[in-house]
């Protein structure tokens, strides 16, 4: 097992991490499509898939690629032995990856071993991962696991900000509150961690009713709704498959959708029927769209805080 080394938290301010304590809340969905927004328009992003399941690869297409996808080998080295990190370059413009996957299993049984010896070290074992190469890029965002504790803890351990995604059930609830317990648990060795927000995943309900029904599990998780995202993400099936099945990300869905065949080119004879294509893809994309800018108001506005 590695050696922690002393972590220059300058270089990690714009680390964040998606987190709830319950899994199906969208934080692999938010991750891969908020960093591909931010690659799109400019910023160098990097997403570390730090979750044994490794789904982030399903949503970016290089699931199961050979000589793309490790399945989380690189990150477990560098976790247990300290091997640097090598990201995946280039999955989008502006957007590389360290890919998960089952290898993180075995890097969670090393920490838990290590968290015996040196609790300090075990949480700060991703930080130290990053920091040789946290200043290539002008943001990383983190995919964390929902119920893997010692990954949980050195995710945060290595974050400034943490995003939380929840539904508005009794278990995405359930979860804000385990949020709140992690973050307990690293500020010894990671006192300045913020949350930057909470946003409400896969919802129908109008804003107004959903905010009223998780406003109080905020209050009792993290002592304010202030932190709540004014934006959220309206639920829609049909593209939240498409997307998976194709390996794309919602706003290129809907480049797709709006590139297709009309259908009355294909009455006509003039154009020929595409594969179908989810109409809904237009309204989860705008939200993506807009939780995306307020995500970098909210995190401007965090740095001048700090700042002053």
């Amino acid at each position: 097992m590695m050696k922690t080394q002393t972590i220059e938290r300058a270089g990690l301010d714009r680390v964040c991490a998606f987190v709830n304590g319950k899994g199906g809340v969208l934080k692999t969905t938010l991750t891969a499509n908020l960093g591909g927004l931010l690659a799109v328009s400019g910023w160098r992003v990097l997403l570390v898939d730090f979750d044994p399941q490794g789904n982030l690869g399903l949503d970016l297409g290089y699931r199961h690629v050979e000589g793309r996808d490790d399945e989380g080998r690189g990150m477990a080295q560098s976790l247990m032995f300290g091997e640097p990190l090598k990201p995946l370059k280039d999955v989008r413009k502006n957007l590389d990856v360290i890919p998960g996957g089952a290898h993180l299993d075995q890097a969670a049984a090393g920490l838990v071993s290590l968290a015996g010896k040196n609790a300090r070290g075990a949480k700060l074992a991703l930080a130290a991962a990053l920091t040789p190469i946290a200043d290539q890029y002008d943001i990383i965002f983190i995919d964390c696991p929902p119920g893997n504790e010692p990954l949980q803890l050195a995710a945060l351990g290595a974050a400034s900000r943490i995003i939380v995604p929840t539904k508005t059930d009794a278990g995405g609830r359930e979860g804000l509150l385990g949020v709140a317990k992690r973050l307990d648990s690293v500020i010894d060795v990671n006192p300045g961690i913020d949350l930057l927000g909470v946003i409400i995943a896969a919802t129908s309900s109008s804003a107004k009713s959903v905010q009223r029904v998780v406003r109080d599990a905020i209050i009792d998780a993290f002592g304010t709704d202030e932190v709540l995202f004014d934006n959220m993400v309206r639920h829609a099936e049909s593209p939240a498959q498409a997307v998976r099945e194709r390996g794309v990300l919602v706003h290129e869905l809907e480049e797709q959708v709006n590139s297709g065949p009309k259908w009355f080119e294909v009455l006509r004879g003039t154009a020929k029927a595409g594969p179908s294509q989810p109409r809904s893809a237009g309204n989860v994309a705008e939200d993506l769209h807009r939780i995306a800018q307020e995500l970098v108001v909210r995190l401007e506005a965090a740095e001048q805080r700090n700042a002053s």
